[in-house]
């Protein structure tokens, strides 16, 4: 199973973690700039790197050849359509809300916002639509009273979303495929960029 990962921070180098810890051959490693994190844990893995021409968009260009599955970490371009059909298996991002659930850059603030007493996280399909691909995997967590979205997503939302990378690629590795299951839109919520106040 050969992966590339497209991610970025501390997420995107933990992410990679995961996949190596579960067998996953690395094949590359795109980031949005030069001085990323998981640049430099990739490069001292001996993991070819690619920075991104445009850090809001990744071409087919940019994935390399042979990429049977495309991972994303903490990565806020878009995959193309062109990138995603180059690799069999197709890309797949982790989402820390349970899709259809607060669809968006903002998820964990939302979560918190909207009151919500569980949290969680998805696997998705990368799609033309934002969050809005099938999805491989889901788990949950309850979210304490008072609880921030930073303390959120370092006590839960993280980890569970390292839990899952490493579930999917045991999975990919063991059957050759990846779960599939539609999101239903009729529960579908967006979770815009949050303004300061």
């Amino acid at each position: 199973m050969k992966i590339t990962v497209v991610g970025s921070r501390y997420f995107g180098s933990a992410a990679l973690d995961a996949i190596l810890a579960e067998g996953g051959n690395v094949i590359g490693v795109v980031v949005p700039t030069a001085d990323d994190r998981l640049k430099s844990a990739a490069e001292q893995k001996g993991i070819p790197v690619t920075v991104q021409a445009d850090p809001k968009v990744v071409p087919a260009s940019e994935i390399p050849d042979g990429t049977d599955l495309i991972v994303t970490a903490h990565s806020h371009a878009r995959v193309t359509a062109e990138a995603v059909a180059k690799a069999p298996l197709g890309g797949v991002g982790y989402h820390p809300s349970l899709l259809p659930r607060h669809r968006g850059i903002a998820a964990v603030e939302w979560t918190v916002k909207e009151g919500d007493a569980i949290a969680g996280g998805t696997i998705y399909h990368l799609a033309d639509k934002m969050d809005a691909g099938a999805i491989a995997m889901q788990d949950w967590c309850f979210v304490r009273k008072g609880e921030t979205a930073r303390e959120l997503w370092e006590r839960a939302l993280a980890p569970l979303g390292l839990k899952l990378i490493g579930r999917l690629v045991r999975h990919a590795n063991e059957h050759g495929s990846i779960p599939s299951l539609p999101q239903d839109e009729q529960f579908a919520t967006r979770a815009p960029k949050i303004k300061d106040a």
